[in-house]
């Protein structure tokens, strides 16, 4: 058994999957592919296992020489941005939104920086050799890594967010916060009320088993009521890690990533600080999106999906803003990662200095109706191309500049995944069945049992 990279990191059933040998493993094959000039800083969440996972990432760590900085519980982005500050590598221990008894390790290059491919594929083979080669005897005395405490971790997370509002204030807003018993707990509350905002807090008594557990980004029923009940300008809902944010209006209507991401753009670009006068989306992001950015002439750089991608395409063209539909949004002038927190105070902000709802800012997108089919297939390797490419080219023939397909295969299971955006409901449902019985004529229909 050996763990591999998903889109953000490597994640498992906590003493099952992610086994404390495996993790170990991982701490040095991390310390060898990343470095030991300066100390890693490693977070986690709030999940029972975070502690175990840990002490196993750390010894792994120091057996490689490796100095480490815990900051206790802490979001991924104040992790990410520790580093940053202190040109240090990093792990964050964290599932995201998966349920409690899964867990998962972030790396972070130094400066806080997301691990390339390359990067990730050479730690992969280093933890393959480590298992393969079976424990032998390491440096020892001075050469093996110490830990210890970073005092002030979260104070200075939670500085760096009130800083990005270069001295603004949310003083006025009233705002709910669903920290669903995650990271986020105690760094949220306290960065929005030092920026004066009026604030309401929800599931922050994290007990090891209720982060995620029917609350936060994944489930934001109960915070849409509050904002309501409240009187509330808007409502926060974060992850697990909270680097990703759901937002709700005064009225208890969801504001996903594709409607914040269009807010911010037109915001930024309003203030002259929309570099490159471009944003970074993902192939999922809504059609809307893409309407209204191109229509205020603002240009949309596409990527697959995953944040690692979004962050690559901003470095790349020296952009400000990109972001995914689920949340994950990067600015890329106060963060190195996505960060719930920082996009809910940037959202807030622009609330703040227009003096608008946070209904009438998310009215400048019109979502596209959008039908995802995860259709399974006998093998993915099998596939009649010509029938396929056929079909989707009808569909996107049919659909014009009113719509849109996406069809493709995952990459860790035998699903192809099918993606239709179209002016209705009803015409979405009828392109998308049509796909998928594409998709299972090109593919093969899996064996029943």
């Amino acid at each position: 058994m050996t763990l591999r990279f998903g889109t953000d990191g490597v994640r498992g059933v906590a003493n099952v999957e992610l086994t404390t040998e495996l993790v170990l493993g991982l701490g040095r094959a991390a310390a060898r592919v990343l470095g030991t000039d300066a100390p890693f800083i490693v977070g986690r969440d709030t999940r029972r296992s975070g502690p175990m996972v840990e002490a196993a990432l750390v010894a792994g760590l120091c057996a490689e020489g490796a100095d480490v900085e815990l900051v206790g519980i802490l979001p991924t982005p104040g992790v990410a941005a520790l580093a940053a500050a202190r040109r240090a590598p990093a792990a964050m221990i964290s599932a995201s939104h998966n349920p409690f008894p899964d867990n998962g390790v972030k790396l972070f290059a130094a400066g806080g920086r997301k691990l390339t491919a390359d990067a990730e594929e050479r730690v992969e083979m280093e933890l393959g050799a480590l298992i393969g080669s079976g424990p032998k005897p390491g440096d020892s005395g001075t050469a093996v890594g110490t830990a210890r405490l970073l005092p002030g971790a979260r104070d200075e997370y939670v500085t760096s967010l009130v800083g990005a509002l270069a001295g603004r204030t949310l003083d006025g807003l009233r705002v709910v916060l669903d920290c669903g018993h995650g990271a986020a707990f105690e760094a949220a509350p306290e960065a929005l009320r030092r920026l004066g905002a009026d604030v309401e807090v929800h599931n922050v008594e994290p007990d090891g088993t209720n982060i995620n557990a029917g609350c936060g980004s994944t489930d934001p029923l109960s915070l849409q009521a509050a904002v309501v009940a409240s009187g509330a300008h808007a409502g926060l809902a974060f992850d697990g890690d909270a680097d990703r944010v759901i937002a709700i209006d005064e009225h208890g209507d969801i504001v996903d990533g594709d409607h914040m991401l269009c807010i911010a753009a037109i915001d930024l670009a309003s203030r002259d600080a929309l570099r490159g006068n471009a944003v970074v989306v993902t192939v999922m992001s809504n059609l809307g999106l893409r309407h209204a950015l191109t229509d205020r002439g603002i240009e949309v750089v596409e990527t697959p999906v995953g944040d690692r991608h979004v962050i690559s395409a901003l470095d790349e063209r020296k952009l400000a803003l990109g972001g995914e539909q689920s949340g994950h949004i990067i600015f890329a002038d106060h963060a190195t990662t996505g960060d719930g927190t920082l996009t809910g105070i940037m959202l807030l902000d622009a609330m703040a200095r227009t003096g608008r709802p946070l209904s009438a800012l998310a009215a400048v997108m019109t979502s596209f109706p959008q039908v995802l089919r995860n259709v399974r297939v006998a093998d993915r390797a099998t596939l009649d191309a010509a029938a396929l490419d056929t079909a989707v080219a009808a569909s996107i023939a049919e659909l014009g500049d009113g719509g849109r397909v996406l069809v493709r295969p995952s990459g860790t299971e035998p699903v192809v995944r099918v993606m239709v955006e179209a002016a209705s409901t009803g015409q979405a449902d009828l392109v998308a069945a049509r796909l998928v019985d594409a998709v299972e004529q090109a593919y093969g229909r899996p064996a029943t049992s």
